[in-house]
């Protein structure tokens, strides 16, 4: 099933192959953790959740998931054995570890990885290239937050492969206030991400509505806000000034192995953006932290 599932995709070289396979080991991963109940606790959300249920077209790298209430004690342990049989019953051996802190946080991570050989999944003539004999060498990291922010809702999405089974995640109003909070407030000035100001201008051209008071629950736990309310001029204010500091080339340079036609982030400039950006609709309705 995995060899007609990749050849589906249509890969024309490795490169693409590999995004291929990683998709449908995210879809499989989804599907192990379905089997254990995990949905009944925790929600999808993040590129790849857009990717596969809203139509997002883009690949992205990541599982990444949200508990529904605080759970400080949460292990991601319990479910790794239904993830690596999930595999196992499509013919393909993974390992899944969790990742050893050093420092406690909120998130519990994992890591997937793949542990089948390439000549074992890739039938002759899929991929027009050599060197298919070593390790597909695919990682997953899968990340689930313990300690989630407010102001969210849920709704069930189908999915199809390998079998059919529904999948709870974020609505777009609250992927698109978690993808601004990451695009505004990520931590090292250097892990620029051309990703989030993909995903940002497909929220905009979509007309997807931003959930103001979830991103505000969201700055306030990462400690990026200090006030229980936010207005939309101090949102925008924020935006322009992320945009007027960004390095564009590099935000360009990131993305572009991500998408299957570069020369649509051709125009991308500070001037594109700050003029998308008066596009972009928001929901002010309950900007404020309610204790």
């Amino acid at each position: 099933m995995i060899n007609e599932w990749l050849e589906s995709y249509n890969p024309a070289n490795r490169d693409q192959a590999t995004a291929a396979l990683r998709e449908i080991m995210q879809q499989v991963a989804l599907a192990g953790l379905y089997r254990t109940g995990f949905y009944e606790k925790a929600a999808f959300y993040g590129g790849t959740a857009l990717r596969i249920f809203y139509g997002l077209d883009r690949f992205s790298e990541d599982l990444d998931f949200s508990l529904l209430a605080d759970d400080p004690e949460f292990s991601f342990k319990p479910y790794m054995d239904a993830i690596i049989t999930e595999f196992k019953s499509q013919g393909m051996e993974v390992s899944v570890k969790e990742k050893e802190k050093k420092i406690q946080t909120n998130v519990e991570s994992a890591f997937l990885r793949s542990e089948t050989i390439w000549n074992e999944l890739v039938l002759e003539g899929i991929v027009p290239e050599q060197g298919m004999k070593q390790i597909a060498n695919i990682k997953i990291k899968i990340e689930v937050d313990k300690r989630p922010p407010s102001g969210f809702e849920t709704e069930e999405k189908l999915l199809t492969q390998p079998f059919s089974f529904y999948v709870k995640c974020f609505g777009l109003p609250y992927l698109f206030a978690g993808k601004m909070h990451a695009l505004l407030f990520r931590k090292w000035q250097n892990n620029v991400k051309g990703r989030d100001w993909y995903d940002m201008e497909w929220y905009i051209k979509k007309g997807v509505i931003l959930s103001l008071s979830h991103f505000l629950y969201r700055a306030i736990s990462s400690g990026d806000w200090n006030k229980d309310i936010i207005t939309s001029a101090e949102f925008f204010r924020l935006l322009n000034d992320k945009i007027d500091s960004v390095k564009m080339e590099r935000v360009k340079e990131d993305v572009s192995r991500f998408i299957p036609d570069p020369a649509k982030i051709a125009i991308w400039s500070p001037k594109y953006f700050h003029d998308l950006s008066q596009m972009l609709k928001l929901d002010t309705s309950e900007a404020k932290v309610v204790i």
